[in-house]
């Protein structure tokens, strides 16, 4: 776990192990925090009116640094007293949390607020490719997490 200057509790990683969002939020709490905002994006049975099957994530090299950074960012933005955030890559299926989020804060705003631009960025900038199994035997890259 990574402390930054302004005292917050940020930790971030791309890993291949599952994602336990209760773990994640107990990483999180703090006696000052108001407000305790998680978030699991979960791997969902269909896509664009297709049935999925399953999916593969691969990451980028610097996929740790720029979540890292990207967390570093968000924290400071929205005044948040700690960020945990993590994503996978391998392969992952249905119902599997694909990407946890944590925000605290002394106030909800800041939390809600701090856990939105959190997905949000992650999904813009991280290297992450989603790789996706259809029941009809295609499948497709899709190019961001």
């Amino acid at each position: 776990m990574s402390t930054s200057t302004s005292g917050a509790i940020i930790r971030t990683a791309v890993t291949s192990e599952s994602i336990r969002i209760e773990k994640l939020r107990s990483e999180a709490l703090r006696s000052d925090s108001g407000a305790v905002i998680t978030f699991s994006g979960d791997v969902r049975n269909h896509d664009g009116g297709r049935e999925v099957l399953s999916l593969d994530y691969e990451a980028h090299p610097t996929a740790g640094e720029i979540l890292a950074e990207v967390a570093q960012e968000v924290a400071v933005e929205f005044s948040l007293q700690a960020l945990i955030i993590e994503h996978r890559y391998g392969s992952l299926a249905i119902g599997d949390t694909a990407l946890g989020v944590v925000a605290a804060a002394a106030h909800r705003a800041e939390a809600f607020n701090g856990a939105i631009a959190a997905v949000d960025r992650v999904k813009e900038r991280l290297p992450i490719w989603k790789h996706q199994f259809f029941a009809d035997g295609t499948d497709e890259w899709v190019n961001s997490a």
